[in-house]
C-alpha cells in the first residue's frame, strides 16, 4: 500500500501541474507548484511533490543555496560522501553552494517539500537504483 496518498490532491499548496519542465532531471513523477516567480525577488520558492519512487538527479546549487522544508510523507536527501537522510513533515534541510545532493520520495510514500532555491543549479547524473533501493 502506498503510504500519504493523500498528498497527490494537495497538503498545504496545491499539487501542481506535472514538472515537465524538469522532468529529464527525475527518476520517476514529480508535479511543481511555484509559489513565488517574482522577478524582483532573487529566489524561487515552489513545492515540489513526488510520487513514491521519484527522485531528482544530483545536483548542485551553484551561486546560491536550497532550502527544503518537508510539508509531507517520507522521503531521503543525501549529499554526495554522507549518508542519506530519512525525511519527513515538519523537516527543514539547507544545502549550501555548491554541495552535490540528491532528495525524493521514499519508495513506498508520496513525498512533498517547500523549495527556496537561489542561484543557478547545475544538473548531474541520477542516483542509480542499486544506492536508490539499499535505502
Amino acid at each position: 500500500m502506498t503510504k500519504h496518498e493523500e498528498l497527490k490532491n494537495g497538503n498545504v499548496f496545491s499539487v501542481g501541474e506535472k514538472n515537465e519542465a524538469y522532468a529529464k532531471y527525475f527518476v520517476g513523477q514529480s508535479y511543481l507548484k511555484s509559489l513565488v516567480a517574482d522577478p524582483k525577488v532573487n529566489v524561487g520558492v515552489g513545492n515540489v511533490t513526488f510520487e513514491p519512487g521519484c527522485r531528482n538527479n544530483w545536483h548542485i546549487h551553484n551561486g546560491g543555496y536550497q532550502l527544503l522544508l518537508v510539508t509531507g510523507g517520507e522521503g531521503w536527501y543525501q549529499e554526495e560522501g554522507k549518508s542519506a537522510q530519512f525525511l519527513k513533515a515538519g523537516d527543514v534541510i539547507v544545502t549550501h553552494d555548491g554541495v552535490k545532493h540528491w532528495h525524493g520520495a521514499t519508495k513506498d510514500s508520496w513525498f512533498e517539500h517547500i523549495a527556496i532555491t537561489a542561484g543557478t543549479p547545475e544538473w548531474l547524473e541520477p542516483v542509480n537504483d542499486e544506492t536508490y533501493n539499499k535505502l
